[in-house]
């Protein structure tokens, strides 16, 4: 049943629209970072695009996850 609820607010499109903000923010900036020499050189593999892909999924799923969790406890109290 908790799963459910947390689909339920994780899908909110309030939080989406918030989790894609943070995760673009977020991601392009830890990108550049790890990944700005490879991509500027051009010399990206695709196991580093991979990587590239998942560093923008960290910030998205951190988001959603604090979003969720205050709805949760807003609700059960």
């Amino acid at each position: 049943m908790k799963i459910h609820r947390y689909i339920q607010y994780a899908c909110r499109p309030g939080i989406v629209k918030t989790a894609i903000k943070v995760a673009l923010i977020v991601g392009t900036i830890l990108a550049v970072i790890n990944h700005g020499d490879s991509i500027v050189e051009g010399t990206m593999e695709s196991g580093d695009w991979l990587r590239v892909a998942l560093t923008y999924l960290v910030p998205y799923s951190v988001s959603t996850y604090s979003a969720v969790k205050v709805l949760q406890r807003a609700a059960d109290a």
